[in-house]
């Protein structure tokens, strides 16, 4: 193998490929992102994907560069122009799942052939043991559009022949379902007119595929068989009779939906209408996606042919980095992380490959240390970020707000519990069924448990995931870990709570056989195997439980202040102080000093910089009380039913408003108001869907959904919306000042605390996005590369804000003295410094250090009270009054370099803040000690 020089690890940019932004596409760019500071591209995974996706998730075949996205031949072009600039790629693998249904996944459909006959019959998760004897033996495909029954007599199910590849399926739409080769014998039997060859040839065949029924080899003897049948189908009269046949299986007739209902019946799966998912599952999927199952990766045949391709390009020097998508659906993430890095290692000597895991991070939890990771993909420090740029005094104020109004709970734990509930009971309750059926098993294998109801155990086992505070626990073999011990208990005694004291020894043998009791004392066999099954599912249930109520329910019904709704952030909290925030950079450091570090991805629910606006109203919030009240007044005229939007949905549209108004956005422009509207329609409509309260994707509320798009399109667009749109217009300016300035804040620290800044595609100008699909829109690359022209003037980026070049010049200048000083900010120790002075409660200051040098950093936080009537995003000099930041350190020249003009440091060893962000609202100052 070609040894491969290592590319140093200094800052990653995510970038989300499709077919509209190929391989090929990135590689002009890649000269921009190397003089941004970029050293690492961080992609979208880029396997063979469903056709058309715009994520890349939905991999239908792991052994193949997507060809929607180029192929081989333009990775490798990338890489090239990559290794051109000195710089390396990340790579986003999916571990977990594939795309499902459909007719392009060649192992699923496989599977669906010869069931477990088929080489993958283990590679998906699936319970073929099933309580219900109508699924015994079979998979459920909840893939139709209505009832099995109704489908059949509708003849939307029809029989069809694929001369091509010489086989058979039955066609749903997009889908298709496979019969198998040893089903192929009735259907080759033809009774049309042939000569005597063509029907002897016909019907051996056909003896020879009924054979297979009870043939070990099955499969492997269909294969020359069905490559027979395409040679006969040649031949067009023997095409046309087997066409001619299977109109004997047209459903729309009597006696065709009985023959085709028989032949399906005999199959190794059982079609149902998409509605029957949430209770008849009986394979795991991703989260409650129909269209995506659940791979068995802990399988050593499974790990090796879903990896295949990955370690071939990290053989081949391609890759530089791996990042695992949600890691906490694996069976096991300690093993095969471990397995992973083993692997790795082996075929990258004299490298070392970073491995990210995306993990969200519960309150008082911690990556795992055993898992030989280099760190999680950032979201706790998008937390970090958000707890320290709201004000606690503005917490009590919008809660109130938010309850009043919207007569909902302003504790959101309260709302995540409910949230749980219906998911539990909804769109995953045969999930939860399978795993209260595991438990029954593991009770009736002991006397003193075995008389334990399925119903003590299905209220026992609901109460503690409605509680747990963590996305999972990790229990092995030796049982639960002493790190996820305080998270199990903390469910525990939530669950005492919310059950009657009847049900508390139930809930004492759950926290037994969930890892109290390791499986490992038990004797080998049935016993122990069942108990594992049963750890294994109920940790594989708690983090789609977490995932769907929280990110995907709760943070759409809550709105105390949406800026504290996002993947990953801890709800209930709503601000830290600045020691918090230290605290958990000094602690990464110890633990995990290469963590990457983002502010904003490809899941977030809206743009770091709305995000970091928004969280001025927690600054603001008896201003914002006052606003509420008068744009309730001026909406009343525009509502048709006024129950319609609701109060609640009224307030979080409102927020949404304030968050994402555009920069440049005027009330006097028509065209641009209208694709506001759009955009804005597009989040509502999932917005109301996610919530579950007023309507669902699963049976959407067409009359309240078309009457909450007529208020917005009233609002945004109507002369009768004019004074309420104007209100919205100005009270987003209002805070769209100190909101750039948070947003600036926020882009220094993640560049400079300990660990690896991530920066998500087009993040380089201003992000206003909201929720998926609209934080994935097209990036106006050419406009960022013009504006990336030297010289760089502060006085011209300060009086030229809104343009977004600010925010690119600071980044670009950090980074690049990030690459100077790489191992400054790499490895530098951290230390908090201490401000005093009338201001001291608005700045946060640290120092990194490491052989001879210093990066000093001072940031303004929770300033809006000094930017008022502020025409940028700095704070004007004398408002910072006595203001100083004290250096723990002599400093032998007293004047320092910070990111764009020299800083005297006073006689007393300080920085004036007034001095130091006088000229940008923010700074980094490099010193230089001794050579």
């Amino acid at each position: 193998m070609t040894q491969v020089l290592t590319r140093p690890l200094r800052a990653t940019l995510r970038l989300q490929f499709h077919k509209g932004f190929t391989l090929e596409d990135a590689v002009p760019l890649v000269p921009y992102f190397a003089r941004l500071g970029i050293s690492h591209v961080y992609a979208s995974p880029l396997l063979r994907a469903r056709a058309g996706s715009t994520h890349g998730y939905d991999v239908v075949d792991p052994t193949r560069v997507n060809p929607e996205l180029g192929g081989e031949a333009a990775l490798r072009s990338l890489v090239s122009a990559l290794h051109g600039q000195n710089m390396g790629l990340i790579l986003d693998i999916v571990s977990n799942h594939m795309a499902v249904g459909g007719s392009d996944n060649p192992w699923w459909l496989d599977l669906l052939e010869w069931g477990r006959l088929s080489p993958y019959g283990e590679f998906f998760d699936i319970q073929w043991h099933s309580p219900d004897p109508l699924m015994e033996g079979q998979l459920l495909l909840p893939f139709l559009g209505s009832d099995y029954g109704v489908a059949l007599q509708d003849g939307t199910l029809p029989l069809r022949f694929d001369a091509w590849h010489g086989t058979f399926h039955v066609e749903h739409y997009e889908h298709h379902f496979p019969i198998c080769p040893s089903d192929y014998g009735e259907l080759l039997r033809v009774d049309a007119s042939l000569d005597a060859q063509q029907a002897e040839q016909l019907k051996n065949l056909a003896d020879r595929f009924s054979t297979l029924s009870y043939q070990t080899d099955a499969h492997s003897l269909a294969v020359p068989l069905k490559a027979e049948l395409r040679d006969l189908v040649s031949d067009p009269l023997i095409a046309q009779a087997i066409e001619q046949h299977l109109k004997n299986y047209d459903s729309l007739t009597g006696e065709g939906l009985r023959r085709l209902h028989n032949l399906l019946e005999r199959q190794s799966y059982r079609l149902a209408s998409w509605r029957t998912a949430a209770d008849d599952i009986n394979w795991r999927r991703f989260f409650d996606i129909n269209e995506l199952g659940g791979l068995r990766v802990e399988r050593p045949a499974v790990f090796e042919a879903t990896h295949a391709k990955i370690f071939q390009l990290v053989a081949q020097g391609l890759i530089d980095g791996l990042r695992i998508d949600h890691i906490d659906g694996l069976a096991d993430p300690r093993g095969y992380c471990r397995k992973l890095r083993r692997r790795v290692d082996s075929l990258s000597a004299g490298r070392h490959l970073p491995i990210y895991v995306e993990k969200i991070l519960g309150e008082g939890e911690t990556l795992h240390r055993d898992w030989s990771v280099d760190g999680s993909t950032g979201y706790e420090f998008m937390n970090q970020l958000s707890l320290l740029q709201h004000d606690p005094r503005g917490a009590q104020t919008l809660a109130r707000l938010w309850q009043r109004h919207s007569e909902r709970p302003a504790d959101f734990s309260r709302e995540a519990q409910l949230a749980r509930q219906q998911i539990l009971n909804g769109s995953l309750a045969g999930d939860f069924e399978s795993v209260a059926q595991a438990l029954l098993q593991v009770a009736r294998d002991n006397l003193m448990t075995r008389d334990l109801t399925l119903g003590a155990i299905r209220r026992a086992l609901q109460a503690l995931i409605v509680h747990f505070p963590v996305y999972r626990t990790y229990i092995s073999a030796l049982g639960r870990l002493a790190q996820d011990e305080v998270f199990f208990q903390q469910a525990m005694d939530g669950a005492r709570q919310t059950l009657g004291e009847e049900d508390w020894p139930v809930l004492d043998c759950l926290a037994g056989w969930l890892g109290g009791e390791p499986w490992r004392q038990r004797p080998a066999g049935r016993q122990r195997k069942r108990l594992k099954h049963a750890c294994v599912r109920f940790q594989q249930l708690t983090s789609p439980a977490a995932a769907k109520a929280v990110e995907d329910t709760a943070f759409y019904r809550s709105a105390v202040l949406l800026s504290r709704n996002d993947v990953g952030f801890n709800t209930e909290q709503f601000s830290a102080a600045v020691a918090d925030f230290h605290q958990a950079c000094i602690e990464r450091l110890e633990t995990f000093p290469d963590n990457l570090l983002a502010s904003a991805t490809h899941d977030h629910k809206r743009g770091e910089d709305s995000r970091a606006r928004l969280a001025v109203l927690s600054e603001r919030s008896t201003w914002y009380v006052d606003q509420i009240g008068l744009w309730r007044a001026l909406a009343r005229p525009l509502r048709d039913d006024e129950q319609v939007p609701s109060a609640g949905d009224e307030l979080i549209l409102y927020q949404a408003i304030l968050g994402s108004w555009p920069l440049e956005l005027g009330i006097d422009n028509p065209s641009a108001l209208e694709d506001y509207a759009k955009r804005l329609w597009q989040w509502q409509r999932k917005a109301l869907r996610e919530a579950k309260l007023q309507s669902s994707w699963s049976a959407p509320n067409d009359p309240y959904e078309q009457a909450t798009e007529d208020f917005i399109r009233r609002l945004l667009l109507s002369p009768e919306g004019e004074l309420l749109r104007t209100a919205l217009a100005k009270a987003a300016r209002s805070i769209a000042v100190p909101g750039a300035l948070n947003g600036l804040a926020q882009t220094l620290l993640r560049m400079t605390v300990p660990g690896v800044p991530d920066l998500y595609q087009g993040n380089d100008f201003w992000d206003f996005s909201l929720v998926d699909p609209d934080n994935r829109r097209p990036v106006d690359y050419t406009r960022r590369q013009q504006a990336m022209q030297p010289p760089v003037d502060p006085v011209d980026l300060l009086a030229n804000w809104r343009d977004g070049r600010i925010k690119q010049a600071l980044i670009a200048r950090t980074l690049n003295l990030r690459a100077e000083h790489a191992e400054l900010f790499r490895r530098g120790t951290y230390q908090a410094l201490e401000v005093v002075g009338s201001e001291a409660h608005r700045v946060l200051g640290f120092v990194r250090e490491r052989g001879g040098k210093r990066a000093i950093v001072i940031v303004p936080i929770r300033c809006a009270e000094l930017q008022e009537n502020g025409a940028n995003p700095q704070v004007h000099a004398p408002l910072w009054g006595d203001t100083r930041v004290k250096l723990p350190f002599t400093v032998p020249d007293e004047h320092l370099q910070g990111l764009f003009s020299g800083i005297k440091v006073t006689k007393h060893r300080e920085l004036t803040v007034c001095a130091a962000l006088g000229d940008f609202p923010v700074n980094l100052i490099i010193q230089t000690t001794h050579t």
